[in-house]
């Protein structure tokens, strides 16, 4: 009997997910949430936890993934003063610059892909963040590798900007759930440095 590669040992984990947070009622609008980075029940109350933390107080500009499931990261982002910069879908239209003080009480909607897109600005090369937001279908409780939705733009993203500007941290926000035991990892693969949960925070290093 063959054993599984990587990419198919992935790809059950990814499905093992999203029907788990569909069965139990966790994953949100849009659904159906398979083929995507999952929104979920609490996503507003780990965006509020993460909101807390040092690193994001200090934080002056947030590079964030467009998916729904952070959706209150960004708009808190913009009500705290922080510039948001958001990779456009699939990277294919570069990355949308939103300044706080252009989108003063229209965060939540500048927080939307369609906002964003409406009142940011777009620039091919983003400027440097001090944190990176991603967003997972699931992520390893020990080693901190994540898992996308397959598409491999949420680690694309991830080097590009550290390439650019060397080592910045990486965030998550996620539903307890989707902290797992073995997530199958290969090269160019990126573990995240911080999850935040709606109930806890785990730390695989130590942040300035």
């Amino acid at each position: 009997m063959m054993r599984a590669s990587v990419k198919e040992l992935k790809q059950e984990l990814r499905e093992r997910i999203w029907r788990l947070m569909e069965e139990r009622g966790i994953a949100v609008f849009p659904l159906p949430c398979r083929g995507r980075i999952p929104n979920f029940k609490g996503s507003d109350a780990a965006a509020e936890r993460l909101r807390k933390l040092p690193i994001w107080k200090k934080a002056k500009v947030v590079f964030a993934n467009p998916d729904a499931a952070q959706k209150k990261v960004r708009e808190l982002a913009l009500k705290d003063g922080k510039a948001v910069v958001m990779a456009s879908p699939r990277l294919r239209s570069g990355f949308v610059v939103l300044q706080p003080s252009e989108v003063k009480g229209a965060e939540s909607y500048a927080a939307t892909i369609k906002g964003a897109f409406k009142l940011g600005r777009i620039v091919e090369v983003p400027p440097k963040p001090d944190i990176i937001v991603t967003g997972c279908v699931a992520v390893d409780r020990r080693t901190f590798y994540r898992l996308g939705k397959g598409g491999g733009y949420g680690d694309r993203e991830i080097e590009l900007i550290r390439k650019l500007y060397g080592d910045v941290p990486v965030v998550t926000t996620v539903h307890d759930v989707q902290l797992v035991e073995g997530v199958p990892f290969e090269d160019g693969d990126y573990p995240v440095d911080v999850v935040v949960t709606p109930t806890k925070v785990l730390y695989r290093r130590k942040l300035q």
